[in-house]
């Protein structure tokens, strides 16, 4: 006896449905959102110029074919290129995480929401341009924040109650499906181009977590999310090419992604889309440190201050009995390292270096990850008392939607019986509950990332504009982006 299977083809999947009408039909009315988008802006853009100072990232940056320049193009802000979209998606996505410095997203899953710029600015630009040509009218920067803060919005909201870590999937899997989403109506899409395209980024390939885990941890890292976001640039315009798309590509038994890559389970959602991520997301303001060690690293800042003239020396660390560092689970998961770190990409994702470089110095930077500074002795020294503790009572609190802390604390007991404050920090600078406090900061990082690639007179220029709500949102984006061209 032979069982049919039956051809019919299904509805789509609602998941996708609800992903679709978002992104073509909901209005976003939140001041807080916007303002918090153009901040994000303004940092997300900063990253990738400082990043723009690595030859290992730059590297892997402009055409395929040297000196090709599309006409039309996107620019890639910080140089000279002008790309085709997908490639300059990929370009400003390397930029943007490659020191692992822009926002930050906790829940059961990780991420960076502002990954998605990189299709987003890239695919704005472009159609921009070629309006332009075509004697129509350009987009609008505010178009590039609503898309931001949808983007935000799919990729936070389906990271609250789904962990594709623990089924070893790489967190760029969300950046795909939000850049997707967003990008396909950016380049014209509607409702069912939008459910096609993001039916096709599940179906896609997705990226394993490898590359972040010892022992392979590497710089796949700092590009990850400009492939996936490049990929989604590509998705999108191959479905405004006519390109099919795929009804139940979550829920097909045998062949769905849920059956698949999920262990058989459906996605949860805590909430509907709406700005609540854009709102509630994490700056990354003061040092380049995976997000679950920010608290970790100031506390070590506190500590360098009431007693570092007591680690200076390989002796004095000696006389240390032991470091403690009393964190969450999920920083325990990720970046709790013993061993050697083999490169810039391991160093920042270890707990123990980033906190052992903070108590000697008072300081963070990009440089303290690279090879030179790593051969400090006293770091690996540091390092070897060093061991983290869960404190259940963080764990809870990192979960809890109403707090959403990033808890970690750090004491060090010595030898002769002494021990040091335990210095204890809830929420990092770049949180919510800090606004006030990160907000001028941040945009003084800004500053700072403009002085490495433009002049005073353009850096002033850029920095009125982008501190103008208002004349923001409603510039060309093909404008904007000729003011960070050099």
């Amino acid at each position: 006896m032979s069982s049919h299977i039956s051809n019919v083809r299904p509805d789509p999947d609602q998941v996708i449905v609800d992903i679709a009408n978002y992104v073509a039909d909901f209005e976003i009315n939140s001041t807080e959102a916007y303002d918090t988008a153009r901040n994000c802006l303004i940092d997300t853009l900063g990253c990738g110029f400082e990043a723009l100072d690595y030859q290992a990232c730059t590297k892997l940056l402009g055409p395929v074919i040297a000196g090709t320049v599309v006409p039309n193009g996107a620019k890639v802000p910080g140089t000279s290129y002008q790309l085709d979209p997908i490639l300059a998606a990929f370009n400003i996505g390397a930029m943007i995480r490659w020191l692992d410095f822009n926002d930050t997203w906790l829940a059961a899953e990780w991420g960076h929401p502002s990954d998605n710029l990189g299709g987003i600015l890239a695919s704005a630009d472009y159609i921009s341009r070629k309006n332009v040509a075509e004697g129509k009218a350009p987009l609008t920067m505010k178009e590039v924040l609503t898309a931001m803060i949808k983007a935000h919005e799919i990729q936070g909201v389906l990271a609250l109650e789904n962990s594709f870590n623990r089924v070893g999937l790489d967190h760029v899997i969300l950046v795909k499906i939000a850049s997707t989403a967003v990008v396909t109506k950016l380049l014209g899409g509607h409702r069912q181009d939008i459910i096609n395209a993001v039916s096709n980024a599940f179906v896609d390939g997705q990226s394993l977590r490898t590359y972040r885990h010892s022992p392979n941890t590497g710089s796949r890292k700092s590009w990850a999310a400009g492939d996936a976001t490049s990929r989604a640039v590509r998705l999108a315009w191959m479905t405004l090419q006519g390109e099919m798309g795929y009804p139940s590509a979550l829920t097909a038994k045998t062949w769905g992604f849920y059956d698949v890559l999920f262990k058989g389970n459906a996605f949860k959602f805590q909430r509907p889309y709406g700005s609540y991520v854009m709102e509630q997301v994490l700056f990354k303001i003061s040092f380049p440190a995976e997000f679950h060690a920010q608290t970790a690293v100031e506390c070590a800042f506190q500590l360098n201050k009431e007693v570092g003239n007591r680690l200076q020396s390989l002796d004095d660390i000696a006389n240390i009995e032991k470091i403690v560092i009393t964190t969450h689970e999920s920083a325990i998961r990720i970046i709790d390292k013993t061993g050697p770190m083999n490169n810039p990409a391991d160093r920042d994702h270890c707990i123990q270096y980033m906190a052992a470089v903070g108590l000697l110095k008072g300081s963070l930077t990009a440089l303290d990850y690279e090879d030179e500074a790593a051969a400090d002795p006293r770091i690996d020294a540091l390092r070897e008392k060093m061991a983290c503790v869960e404190k259940a009572e963080y764990t809870r609190d990192y979960l809890d939607p109403e707090k959403r802390s990033i808890a970690n604390a750090i004491q060090i007991f010595f030898k002769d019986g002494s021990q040091s404050s335990n210095i204890a920090v809830e929420y990092p600078i770049g949180h919510r509950r800090r606004r006030g406090e990160g907000i001028p900061e941040l945009v003084k990082k800004f500053k700072t990332n403009l002085a490495r690639r433009f002049d005073a007179t353009r850096q002033a220029e850029i920095l009125a504009l982008c501190q103008d709500q208002h004349t923001l949102e409603s510039t060309p984006v093909h404008v904007f982006v000729d003011m960070l061209a050099v």
